[in-house]
């Protein structure tokens, strides 16, 4: 376990802890504690409830938080000199369903207490929670980061999931549809991050703080396979058309074609729709997710090609037809590599050995690499797990990652 930063009392790491643990109060199980992890989609209740308590932290702080056109929380503290370009940093607090209380919540919880402690700078400080990084929601990540910079895809506000718009769930977090364009913004001086790594090279390696030096890129398609739903008692196994059975052998190839290609690419079907789902009947429809990421685009497009083919070629022996259709795109984001020298500095400041290392995960830091430097700090997670209940980063490292995030700002706003 990493020892406290030399440095770090001026974070109030047990109000970090306790603020943490109230905000896992909402999407929390009914009944269940801290360690049972938390649902907080966004958009949700949920998610209202918990940006509503950060934003009274945010006041605490002396800030006054503004709501733009995309659901983003900023809290703006002015420098002594208010035309250069600000210093921002934050993350997001949306969860997927069933997720932890440390991807996304550390980083935004953390940032409200470097900006707190710094209450005169000469560049003007942005604090920032982003809407609906993780991308349950209307199957599209990063909204909010996107669309300040501009990024968002044609006709997104139309998207519709579980019934609802994306139009009436920004209304639903105080955002404005109609005026989406505005939440685009300027340059920045730099863009920090702190969040877990949701890997496991740190904690494996006993090395407090990584220095992220890119983000992949993540390609995500959605696939129908259309088969025949028929009885399952009287259709003989030669004449059936079992959507579920091409589904199995496109979810084994996805596995087999990523596999073969040497790197550090990954690819994942995470999520799966079978109907009339019963026991009795040869399933008809099956819908699925495939995700690809690697730091490489050219890699990971080339991969979903290939499994395009292998779909067609299962489709013609199962007697189905497969559609797949790729319906986001994330670019790979490299950190700046001035941006990483600080968090170096700042780190060692502390007395804390670093690392550098790439994240296979996607972050709001991406999106921010397109109108300004970006960099970001990670800090471990227990055993590499994430997204789970069971995700974990110890107290002590959350204290010293804030340390860190603060350090980093207050250099450069200096």
């Amino acid at each position: 376990m990493a020892p406290f930063a030399r440095a770090s009392s001026s974070i109030n790491a047990q109000r970090l802890r306790s603020r943490l643990e109230q905000l896992s109060l909402h999407g929390r199980p009914a009944g269940g504690t801290f360690a049972d992890g938390v649902s907080r989609v966004a958009f949700s209740d949920f998610d209202v409830a918990g940006r509503a308590l950060v934003m009274g932290w945010m006041r605490e702080a002396g800030l006054n938080p503004r709501i733009d056109a995309a659901g983003n929380i900023f809290g703006r503290r002015e420098g002594t000199e208010p035309k250069l370009e600000p210093v921002l940093f934050g993350s997001h607090i949306d969860s997927v369903p069933n997720g932890g209380n440390f991807d996304g919540d550390l980083g935004s919880l953390s940032a409200i207490e470097a900006i707190d402690q710094l209450r005169s700078t000469r560049r003007p400080l942005e604090m920032v929670v982003w809407t609906n990084e993780e991308g349950v929601a209307f199957n599209n990540g990063l909204f909010g980061s996107r669309a300040a910079a501009g990024l968002l895809d044609a006709g997104e506000m139309d998207h519709v999931w579980n019934g609802v718009s994306q139009r009436d769930a920004l209304k639903k977090i105080g955002g404005d549809p109609d005026r989406i364009a505005s939440a685009r913004r300027g340059a920045h001086y730099a863009y920090i991050e702190l969040h877990i790594e949701q890997g496991g090279n740190l904690d494996r390696e006993k090395i407090p703080v990584g220095v992220v030096e890119g983000i992949v890129a993540i390609d995500r398609y959605d696939v129908e396979i259309r088969g025949f739903a028929n009885h399952a008692g009287t259709t003989p196994m030669p004449d059936r058309q079992d959507a579920l059975l091409a589904a199995s052998e496109l979810t084994v190839a996805v596995n087999q074609i990523v596999r073969a290609e040497p790197g550090r690419q990954v690819g994942t079907v995470g999520h799966i729709e079978v109907s009339p789902n019963a026991p009795n009947v040869v399933p008809g429809n099956v819908k699925l997710t495939v995700e690809l990421r690697d730091l490489s685009a050219e890699k990971i497009a080339k991969l979903g090609a290939a499994i395009g083919e292998r779909a067609q070629a299962i489709a013609a022996e199962t007697r189905t037809t497969i559609e797949m259709k790729r319906v986001s795109h994330h670019d790979s984001a490299i950190a700046d590599p001035r941006l990483q020298r600080v968090i170096e500095d700042a780190s060692a400041k502390l007395g804390f050995k670093t690392r550098r290392l790439p994240s296979g995960a996607g972050h709001d830091a991406q999106s921010m690499a397109h109108i300004g430097p970006m960099a970001m700090i990670f800090v471990p997670s227990v055993a590499g797990i994430s997204h789970s209940p069971r995700e974990l980063t110890h107290w002590e490292d959350c204290a010293n990652g804030a340390a860190v995030l603060l350090e980093t700002v207050r250099t450069l706003s200096a």
